[in-house]
């Protein structure tokens, strides 16, 4: 299934000032039209010259599309909201808030904030259990020492990645690799008929006790692929996040670590989908 593609020129088209993008929104939230409270029923609503609000041809209530949405409260213009999703969903490492207040022109402060808000729309819960061939992992990431485990992990933040081979991936900070760590996401997000696959690494020694298929690579002993055997899938996600954020954010607090992990996951979840990742991000306001 191939991705189709969504240029600056569609994106323009379709929305090329705020009317439209209210209206884009109006429609979304309302897709049966709106239902006035005072009527009792949907009737006919117009745009509101100048408000971002649309009123009942009837008896003139107002309905604000912008409410309960990350627009809300926002004196900023939605074709500028509606540009700034654009530019975050059409790169495949990611885009600075630095960059967004250059494309848009706002201060940094907005720009930061609408990076943040738009950043919240990519948090999935994982709900379907991982079938079929599954990858466990853990990376260190952040501080200035080196080495992988034990002591060159020191002043950097654990995360866990689990990945169905051509599904999805989940990738969470935790405060320690450990086993009691370990084990409760595997067992909520691993189906028991799934093969297992990860490195000798000590934590992962009690998957076969739980249930599970377990098969490992000596990564040690320079061995990284015996057959199916292999955590190459989760492996390239760690590259893809490490680079993704050295080069584009050079560093992030341990405070939004999970929020640029997140955005990260969303991309590589999202990776197939036939419909541009704009319109899949900005059908999550």
């Amino acid at each position: 299934m191939k991705q189709q593609k969504y240029t600056i020129k569609d994106f323009n088209l379709d929305f090329p000032d705020d009317n439209a993008c209210m209206d884009w929104l109006k429609d979304f939230r309302f897709p049966e039209g709106i239902n006035c409270e005072k009527c009792g029923k949907v009737t006919k609503h117009h745009k509101v010259t100048n408000r971002a609000c649309y009123a009942c041809d009837y008896c003139g209530s107002q309905v604000y599309p912008m409410v309960g949405t990350i627009f809300e409260k926002s004196v900023t213009p939605l074709k500028l909201w509606f540009y700034a999703i654009y530019l975050m969903s059409s790169t495949r490492c990611g885009i600075s808030a630095k960059q967004i207040q250059r494309e848009t022109g706002v201060t940094y402060k907005t720009a930061w904030r609408m990076f943040k808000q738009i950043r919240s729309l990519l948090c999935e819960k994982e709900s379907i259990l991982k079938t079929g061939q599954v990858e466990v992992d853990e990376t260190y990431m952040g501080g200035v020492r080196q080495g992988k485990r034990g002591r060159g992990a020191e002043g950097k933040t654990p995360v866990i990645g689990i990945v169905e081979r051509k599904g999805r991936l989940s990738a969470n900070k935790t405060a320690d690799c450990s086993s009691q760590t370990i084990y409760p996401m595997v067992e909520k997000q691993v189906s028991k008929e799934a093969n297992v696959y990860t490195d000798e690494f000590v934590a992962y020694d009690g998957l076969k006790r739980l249930g599970y298929n377990h098969i490992r690579v000596q990564h040690n002993a320079k061995v990284y692929v015996v057959g199916q055997a292999h955590t190459n899938t989760i492996e390239g996600f760690w590259s893809l996040l490490k680079r993704g954020i050295n080069g584009v954010y050079h560093s992030v607090s341990n405070k939004y670590l999970q929020t640029y992990i997140n955005e990260y996951g969303f991309r590589y979840n999202h990776r197939n989908d036939e419909q541009p990742m704009f319109q899949t991000v900005l059908k999550r306001v």
